[in-house]
């Protein structure tokens, strides 16, 4: 007789099949369309070299920026103990596009070799980290985190950081403008392998910090007092889950730009698949978050083709609805 899965075992088995699926599929798809056949069969050398130039490392840097994101936010919502905080919503992200504009406005992207890609990714983690502190500071003023002083600051920073990007991009010339402007928008059509190599070098270490921190987030999903009566260096995670987070945003905004809601969808239908462990839910967020981004950017490669849709805009169109659903849930809950 076949053994049967448990309900919370089965997903992540599910989730790797579903990565893999598309990843296939976003390999194939595109305006330069590639048939499966032709991936079992054998390629021509025109196919061969859009596969490996092209294709493979956008679906390369689509895993590493969703899994990034969902990861982050996975890990916000667990420290901030709600389902509403997203390394976006909050203005993380922002933060992050903010000094990343500002380093390609003060000519450091042209610095030669992997130097320049590294000094933008060192920019944006530094925007993520500082805005991450900020919001968080703001939210446990008073000695407990407000979700409604997060989601306040995260309003305030979001416009704070758009002011700036758009005076940034007032004294840009024409080459930074158009750079600027792929950040607002996020794209990964400007994926290359040392693209993908320098963000998956940031994001693996930074995802395995965080993961090393779900049991202590479990605890605290009780409260800190509580996790501090249960042994939980409450001040130390902090300062690994924000370095983490902001590591991970950070790296995805340098390589991809603004792309909005991952952080906030991807945790929440884990949580309602697999329940609350930080211990699962981590894992199975990044390998959804992962597949997410793939799909999204192998549907704006082909809903408006031979053009193409950036992908911030997709996630955007889809996460908002998502996110007032999500709220108005929240809110019905209250009332009950």
């Amino acid at each position: 007789m076949r053994p049967v899965l448990p309900h919370t075992a089965r997903w992540p088995a599910l989730f790797c099949g579903l990565l893999a699926l598309v990843v296939v599929g976003g390999v194939a798809v595109g305006s330069y369309r590639i048939p499966l056949q032709d991936l079992v069969l054998g390629l021509s050398d025109q196919q061969l070299q859009v596969l490996l130039n092209i294709r493979l490392p956008r679906v390369a840097l689509g895993v590493v920026v969703g899994a990034a994101l969902a990861v982050s936010g996975a890990a916000l919502q667990g420290l901030f103990r709600n389902p509403l905080a997203d390394p976006g919503l909050i203005g993380i992200t922002s933060g992050a596009a903010f000094f990343a504009s500002v380093c390609i406005v003060a000519g450091v992207t042209a610095l030669p070799g992997l130097w320049g890609m590294v000094a933008l990714s060192g920019a944006a983690f530094l925007g993520g980290l500082i805005t991450t502190a900020v919001i968080f500071r703001i939210a446990a003023a008073a000695g407990q985190v407000s979700v409604a002083s997060m989601l306040l600051a995260g309003i305030a920073i979001n416009a704070m950081a758009l002011a700036g990007i758009n005076f940034v991009s007032f004294l840009s010339d024409d080459q930074q403008l158009r750079s600027i402007n792929f950040w607002m928008m996020g794209s990964l059509g400007g994926a290359l392998w040392p693209a993908v190599l320098v963000c998956a070098a940031i994001v693996l270490p930074a995802m395995v910090v965080v993961w090393r921190q779900a049991k202590a987030l479990n605890l605290v999903l009780l409260g800190e007092d509580e996790a501090r009566y249960l042994g939980v260096e409450v001040e130390h995670l902090k300062r690994h889950i924000i370095l983490g987070a902001a590591l991970c945003v950070g790296a995805a905004v340098a390589v991809s730009g603004i792309i909005v809601f991952v952080g906030l969808i991807v945790p929440h239908l884990v949580r309602l698949m697999m329940g609350g462990d930080h211990r699962r839910l981590l894992p199975a967020s990044a390998l959804l978050g992962a597949s997410l981004m793939v799909v999204a950017d192998s549907f704006s490669r082909v809903l408006v083709a031979p053009a193409e849709l950036p992908v911030g805009i997709l996630t955007g169109l889809i996460g908002g609805p998502f996110f007032l659903w999500l709220m108005a849930r929240q809110f019905a809950g209250r009332r009950l």
